[in-house]
């Protein structure tokens, strides 16, 4: 009952508070006079907090709503008006049809008018003639300002004299008097306008003959004349209306691939001449070549063989059978889509529909397969060609590293695919890898470079191990098939970036000095990520271990002379005496270490309280050799076999050297036999756990670590000898 009066409450605030003649001050006013005291107050505050929370949450659920509405708004205007530039198509189209009705009815009226005349009288027949050589002069020389449109002229030759004294003034441009039964169509000024900023550009004016259109800039010095800007075939140009939007209005849109350009007209009427006469002339240049490729196509009379008695100079004697000519296949080129097939294609490579050209391109295709190839075929198959590789070029440039490389390896499956229909995938393939390296470079790039060499080369790992993965996955699905040299070609990629990944790895691994254990512990994360390549089948780690073995030699070396000095320095000041760690406690430690390194039976080497009766060189000798071995092993693999075991050598060799050297040389003889304590647990303990540790960790015995190891005996068994071991 309390949340029904609450919510009943609430509802009366609310009407309150958007009624028309609400005011807040004498809201507020009353409010303080019918309250009772502070409580109600906060009360009331909080009910219309609640109230102003749950009218911002009705209000964002409905900008929401509004804004779902608007963006499918957006789209059904935009199919709106694809749909209505259809339809004005269309509507030209039946005009320029319902036109062209009455001017094949006007030679059976001219002759009716003729017979009429001819019935009248001389004086009438004069008039009629007069007024029919009127209409035939009805073509004029354009103006330079405005627009003008030819009329039917005298004959060719005069349209083609016109055509020759309007293009003198035109610089640049006298190649296009070869080009025989041209002739001006319609010309007139224009203001070209940028395609993206709508920025006024430049004045040009327009020349469009029966089978191009001529654009020529304005020279500002020498009125009247123009210079040659550019030359655009019909059969490749696409024109749209552009709606106007003031104060840009009057405007019209060229598309030639790959290029775009924006003209205003002088007004209305002049634009939409424009556009009329456009379509027009294009729809004439189509017509007339469907008729040219059908009367090269239509079959041909058998050619008339010569009887042998009007040919004098015919062997009589010669009686070979003629052969007969096989008459050549017509081939339909009058459809309707076929026809339309190039200016098609010029549209979906300006609105980016690669799928809808390379669709055309296989219906032409399929209907073309088994065909003879005539002139009308070979002139087709031209002009597909040209699109072919217009095509081709927009799909290169949508892969190449230049655009944007965010959205991975899936971004670039439309262009990849449509190559591959094309019947470039060696050309999908090699820019595929190209766009995948410069991601994968980029990527490597942006990585920032820790304080923690570990930490980075985890994220280093990461980065570019996923990129390798979610590449070779992609390139399955795209090239699959597909000629196995591609594959190939994916596995010579790859080891050209396992390269790049290489340099960034050793730049921060072993450039930087870093410890053994940090390099061994950074290289085994690389080799963990690598080797999960291996659930696709693509198994690098034999170029990882090619690409690092040198790096890892180096870090070998530098840590085995580290050894080596830190053992000569501590055989300098050795003074052959037992060590004495003080506390229990040091003693336990130094048994878990002796005991991680291997030697289990250190506690024959321990005496009272807590002495032990090694030297402190040996023991420090013992925990640097077993550790420089246990790291050397996670950085092992074949090709350091030799280099690992040298290194052991070497470093084992200081320590027996040194031991041979005291004894030899010791007068003292409890310092003798101390010595001789410590040389029998470095041969007999040290020696066989380094061997045995090395043969677990290879696979394979060392043999020699075994002479080095058999060598020894010559100690044992004439320890007073001075023969040198080495």
């Amino acid at each position: 009952m309390a949340m029904a009066m609450s919510d009943s409450g609430a509802s009366r605030l609310r009407r309150q508070l958007e009624s028309g003649g609400f005011e807040a001050r004498l809201y507020v006013k009353q409010l303080s006079q019918q309250s009772d005291g502070d409580r109600d107050l906060q009360e009331h505050r909080q009910r219309i907090q609640a109230l102003a929370e749950e009218t911002a949450q009705n209000l964002k659920r409905n900008v929401y709503q509004n804004y779902r509405q608007f963006i499918e708004t957006a789209r059904e205007i935009s199919y709106l008006e694809s749909e209505m530039y259809q339809l004005s198509h269309l509507l030209t189209e039946q005009k320029s049809s319902l036109e062209s009705i009455p001017l094949t009815l006007l030679p059976a009226a001219a002759a009716a008018a003729g017979a009429a005349a001819a019935s009248g009288g001389e004086e009438g027949g004069g008039g009629a003639g007069g007024r029919d050589h009127l209409r035939g002069q009805a073509g004029f020389f354009p103006t330079p300002g405005g627009a003008s449109r030819d009329g039917a002229g005298p004959g060719e030759e005069g349209k083609q004299r016109t055509l020759t004294t309007l293009l003198e003034k035109v610089e640049g441009c006298r190649h296009l008097l070869e080009t025989p039964g041209q002739y001006l169509v319609y010309n007139g000024d224009l203001v070209e306008y940028e395609a993206d900023h709508m920025a006024q550009l430049q004045r040009v004016h327009g020349f469009l003959m029966n089978d191009c259109l001529l654009v020529a800039t304005w020279l500002p010095q020498r009125r009247g004349m123009y210079r040659y800007n550019a030359l655009y075939p019909l059969d490749g140009l696409a024109v749209v209306n552009v709606k106007d939007n003031p104060p840009m209005k009057d405007m019209f849109k060229l598309l030639m691939f790959p290029e775009s350009r924006i003209f205003q007209a002088e007004n209305a009427k002049i634009k939409r001449e424009w556009l009329e006469v456009l379509e027009e002339t294009k729809r004439a240049l189509s017509e007339k070549r469907r008729r040219e490729q059908e009367e090269a196509a239509a079959p041909r009379g058998p050619p008339q063989v010569p009887s042998k008695a009007s040919n004098p100079f015919e062997d009589e004697d010669d009686d070979e059978p003629a052969v007969p000519e096989v008459e050549e296949e017509k081939v339909d080129l009058s459809m309707e889509w076929i026809q339309e097939l190039p200016e098609d294609l010029d549209v979906c490579i300006a609105q980016r529909d690669f799928e809808g050209a390379v669709d055309l391109l296989d219906k032409l295709n399929h209907y073309l397969e088994d065909k003879p190839s005539p002139p009308p075929v070979k002139e087709l198959r031209a002009k597909v060609d040209e699109r072919v590789r217009q095509l081709t070029e927009v799909l290169v440039f949508e892969l190449s590293p230049d655009r944007s490389l965010r959205g991975g390896p899936k971004a670039t499956r439309r262009a990849v695919s449509q190559l591959i229909r094309l019947g470039q995938c060696t050309k999908a393939c090699e820019l595929f890898l190209r766009n995948r390296a410069a991601a994968v470079h980029t990527a490597i790039r942006q990585l920032r470079i820790e304080g923690a060499t570990l930490l980075y080369i985890h994220k280093l790992c990461h980065v570019f191990f996923t990129s390798l993965l979610e590449t070779a996955r992609e390139f399955e699905t795209d090239f699959a098939g597909t000629d196995s040299g591609c594959y190939s070609a994916f596995v010579v990629w790859a080891r050209s970036a396992m390269g790049m990944f290489v340099d960034a790895f050793s730049k921060q691994v072993f450039d930087s000095k870093e410890s053994l254990s940090t390099a061994a512990e950074c290289v085994k994360v690389a080799k963990e990520h690598c080797q999960q390549l291996g659930d696709i089948g693509l198994d690098l780690t034999f170029i990882i271990h090619a690409l690092l073995v040198k790096d890892i030699q180096g870090a070998l070396h530098s840590y085995k002379e580290i050894i080596i000095e830190a053992t000569k320095h501590r055989n300098s000041e050795e003074m052959w005496r037992r060590m004495n760690l003080m506390t229990p406690e040091a003693l336990g430690k130094l048994k878990e270490e002796m005991k991680s390194c291997g030697v289990r039976n250190f506690e024959q080497y321990t005496g009272d309280d807590c002495w032990v009766n090694l030297s402190y060189t040996v023991v420090a000798f013992t925990k640097q050799t077993m550790g420089f071995l246990e790291e050397a092993l996670k950085l092992y693999f074949p090709e350091l076999h030799m280099v690992l075991l040298e290194s052991l050598v070497e470093i084992i060799l200081v320590a027996v050297q040194h031991v041979d050297y005291s004894l030899r040389c010791e007068q003292d003889p409890e310092k003798k036999t101390f010595i001789r304590q410590n040389a029998s647990f470095l041969y007999e303990t040290v020696l066989p756990v380094v061997e045995k540790r090395f043969e677990e960790g290879v696979g394979k015995p060392a043999k020699q670590l075994q002479d080095l190891r058999n060598a020894s005996r010559l100690i044992r068994v004439n320890p007073e000898s001075t023969t040198s071991v080495v």
